[in-house]
C-alpha cells in the first residue's frame, strides 16, 4: 500500500514536492475509497489535473523512474552513468542531487525509503522502519559510507558483503536483494507490484496481456473484459508461433541472417485477431464470423483497451500500484470512466490496487465517485518549477480576503470551477494577434 511519494531537483520539479495518498481529515465522502491495513489508512486512487507542460507527466515519470533504478541498479555496470537530470531554470540547481523518496506498507510494517543522486554516483540512500512504536533506522548512506543497523533482518556476513560490493552508482538495497538479504527482498515484492504506463504509447503493454493469455484464468477474464466494452468484436483469438528462419526476408545478407537466427532462434510470435460477425445482404445474422488483424483493423482506442486490459486486471487480482499517465487519451470518456471505477468499486477491486493517474478529462471532476483529497493540481510557480496541491487544500475567503475555516465543499460543481480557473492549473491564453501578411494588409 502506497502512503506518500517526494521528489525534488527532477526536470520540471524544483523544490520538494508531496503526493500523499493519506487521507484527509474530517472529509466524510466516498469512505469507501479509503483503505486500511492495521493502524495505517491510504487512498485508492489520484487524478492529477494541469495544464501542458505544468508537469504531470515529470511527477509520474519521477515515479516510474524510482522504480526503475531500485530494478536495474545493481544489474548495472560500474561506468554506467545514473539518469540524472535536474531543474535547469535556477542557477546553481543542476548541481544538486535529484532526490526520490516513497513511503509504503508492507506487512504489518510502515517502511520510508529514498535516494539522493547525480550522474555519477548515489550521494545519500536511506531506508527506515516503523511497525508499532516509533521510527528506526534500518540502514543510512553516504556516499560511500553505509552504516547498517542491527535490526537489518538478515545475514550480518552477507549483509557486511553487500556494504562491500555496493558500488558508487549502484543502490545499497539493489545489492542487498541480489544478495538474497530476507528484509531487502521483501521490499522488492512491494516493487515487484509497482507498475507505470504511458497511456499514449501502449504497445509495450501488450506483452503483460499476452503474458497473461497462457492462464486459462486470466484469459476468461480478459475476455470477458474486452466484451463488456462493447467495442464492437465478439471475441479474440491469439495464436503462438515459433521462430522459423524461412520467415526473413529473402534479401538480407548472410551475415545479418545469421545473427538473426542466433538472437530468435528460441523466441515465439503472436498474432491477435479480432473476430466478427458476418451478416447476410438483408442485415441478418449468419452464424459466421471473420477474424482480422487486432493492430491493423482496430481503432487506436480498442487496441489501447487490448494492451491495457493485461496491466488493469493484473493491478486488480494481485494489488499493488498501477499509474497510467494520459488515461483518457484515445478512449471514450465513459470507458476512462469504468477503468477508474473498477479501483473505487471494492468488488471489483478486493486486493486493494491503487490507480494514479493524470489526465485532461474534466469529465471526471462531475462524474466520478474521487474524494476532494483525491483531486490533485499541477502549476508552474514565478519560477517556472512545477508544485502540486490537493482540493482539500482549498479553503472559502471571506471578507478582505481572510480564510474561512470552511474547506472546499464536496457537492461542489469542480469541474465548472476548474473551468472558471478558480483552482489554477489552466493554461491562461494570450490573445491571438492577426497573421501577418508580406504586404501588412494593405491591398496589392
Amino acid at each position: 500500500m502506497l502512503i506518500e511519494f517526494r521528489v525534488s531537483n527532477y526536470r520540471s520539479i524544483g523544490e520538494e514536492q508531496v503526493l500523499s495518498l493519506i487521507p484527509a481529515q474530517k472529509q466524510k465522502e466516498y469512505l469507501e475509497n479509503i483503505f486500511t491495513k492495521g493502524k495505517h489508512s491510504a487512498l485508492n486512487a489520484l487524478a492529477i489535473y494541469g495544464a501542458n507542460g505544468s508537469g504531470k507527466s515529470n511527477l509520474l515519470l519521477a515515479m516510474g523512474l524510482f522504480d526503475k533504478l531500485i530494478h536495474l541498479s545493481a544489474r548495472s555496470s560500474s561506468t554506467t552513468k545514473l539518469p540524472y537530470d535536474p531543474f535547469l531554470l535556477r542557477e546553481g540547481w543542476e548541481s544538486k542531487p535529484t532526490k526520490f523518496e516513497i513511503t509504503f506498507i508492507v506487512q504489518e510494517y510502515k517502511y520510508r525509503y529514498g535516494i539522493e543522486f547525480q550522474k555519477e554516483a548515489i550521494v545519500s540512500e536511506w531506508l527506515y522502519r516503523k511497525s508499532e512504536g516509533r521510527e528506526v533506522v534500518v540502514f543510512l548512506r553516504r556516499e560511500d559510507t553505509i552504516d547498517a543497523s542491527s535490526g537489518f533482518k538478515g545475514n550480518t556476513k552477507v549483509i557486511d558483503a553487500a556494504i562491500e560490493a555496493t558500488r558508487p552508482n549502484a543502490l545499497f538495497l539493489s545489492t542487498c536483494d541480489m544478495l538474497n538479504i530476507e528484509e531487502a527482498k521483501t521490499i522488492f515484492q512491494w516493487f515487484k507490484h509497482f507498475n507505470n504506463i504511458d497511456g499514449i504509447d501502449t504497445e509495450d503493454e501488450e506483452i503483460r496481456t499476452l503474458s497473461m493469455w497462457d492462464n486459462e484464468l486470466d484469459r476468461e477474464n480478459i475476455t470477458e473484459y474486452l466484451l463488456r466494452l462493447n467495442l464492437g468484436f465478439v471475441g479474440i483469438d491469439i495464436s503462438k508461433k515459433d521462430f522459423d528462419e524461412a520467415d526473413l526476408p529473402k534479401n538480407i545478407n548472410e551475415s545479418t541472417r545469421s545473427l538473426l537466427i542466433r538472437n530468435l532462434s528460441d523466441s515465439q510470435s503472436y498474432s491477435v485477431l479480432a473476430l466478427h460477425k458476418i451478416y447476410s445482404s438483408d442485415g441478418t445474422e449468419t452464424g459466421k464470423n471473420i477474424a482480422w488483424n487486432f493492430d491493423e483493423r482496430e481503432s487506436k482506442g480498442t487496441n489501447k483497451a487490448f494492451h491495457l486490459s493485461g496491466p488493469i486486471l493484473w493491478a486488480l487480482k494481485n494489488g499493488g500500484v498501477l499509474i497510467i499517465d494520459e488515461i483518457e487519451a484515445k478512449m471514450h470518456p465513459l470507458l476512462t470512466l469504468d477503468t477508474i471505477n473498477m479501483f473505487l468499486n471494492q468488488k471489483t477491486n478486493p486486493n486493494k490496487a491503487q490507480l494514479i493517474f493524470a489526465t485532461h478529462d474534466t469529465n471526471l471532476l462531475s462524474y466520478s465517485n474521487l474524494r476532494r483529497d483525491q483531486i490533485y493540481f499541477t502549476e508552474k510557480n514565478k519560477w517556472e518549477s512545477t508544485e502540486i496541491f490537493s482540493l482539500s487544500d482549498f479553503i472559502y475567503l471571506g471578507e478582505n480576503n481572510i480564510a474561512k475555516s470552511e474547506k472546499e465543499r464536496p457537492d461542489t460543481d469542480k469541474e465548472k470551477r476548474y473551468f472558471e480557473g478558480r483552482y489554477g492549473a489552466v493554461p491562461f491564453l494570450s490573445p491571438f494577434k492577426p497573421l501577418k501578411s508580406k504586404n501588412n494588409g494593405k491591398k496589392g
